[in-house]
């Protein structure tokens, strides 16, 4: 499972590639947590979430930036940042083109964009249809694999990586059945969280 990025395997290859000065970006950041492992390591750090409490509380406690506005209210400078991360958010929003192409206008050439969502083309989307635990209200975007990269080469970003995992919910098979279904799921790469790595492409600019 990915855990933010601070234990992420992957992100190690990645971070030898990423365009200087190294700056991380995370949408829907909560409390920053994940910008205070950043922070940690020499970052620039700066987040967006609209939770006014979350943004002060991490501003205050870990001392990294955060702007309780939207991204595209937050106004960031043009080519900013070396890495954008957002976890379970795209789902939530009502005009994802925007987004990742606001995403696309902020990232420095070559830049990468880390992004997590639910995907409805796992097994259990297909085993439990509208019973899926992701089948609600807030959520109003469900991506499949291909959606979502077909989303991102449309503003500008080449695929690097496209990974999944979760095989079954918790507490809907035992222990001992889940373990294996899981591993399963990532391995063969059928689970219902996805998990897509775009770099943005130099000189490639977002289709109209």
């Amino acid at each position: 499972m990915l855990k933010g990025l601070s234990d992420a395997a992957f992100f190690e290859n990645i971070v030898p590639t990423l365009p200087a000065p190294r700056r991380i970006l995370d949408i829907g950041c909560a409390t920053g947590k994940l910008l205070q492992h950043f922070k940690s390591l020499g970052w620039d750090t700066a987040g967006v979430d609209l939770c006014l409490e979350s943004a002060a509380y991490g501003n205050r406690e870990y001392g990294v930036n955060i702007v309780a506005k939207s991204l595209e209210d937050a106004a960031f400078p043009k080519a900013f940042f070396s890495v954008v991360h957002s976890s379970h958010l795209i789902e939530h929003v009502r005009n994802p083109r925007e987004l990742v192409r606001e995403i696309a206008r902020i990232l420095l050439p070559s830049g990468v964009f880390i992004c997590v969502t639910p995907t409805h083309d796992g097994l259990q989307a297909r085993i439990f249809g509208p019973r899926w635990r992701s089948t609600i209200p807030d959520h109003m975007i469900l991506f499949s694999k291909a959606t979502l990269t077909m989303l991102l080469k449309g503003a500008g970003f080449g695929i690097e990586l496209v990974r999944t995992w979760g095989g079954i919910a918790k507490g809907m098979a035992p222990k001992w059945l889940k373990k294996p279904i899981d591993g399963i799921a990532k391995r063969f790469n059928f689970g219902d969280v996805l998990l897509v790595v775009a770099r943005k492409l130099e000189g490639v600019e977002p289709m109209s």
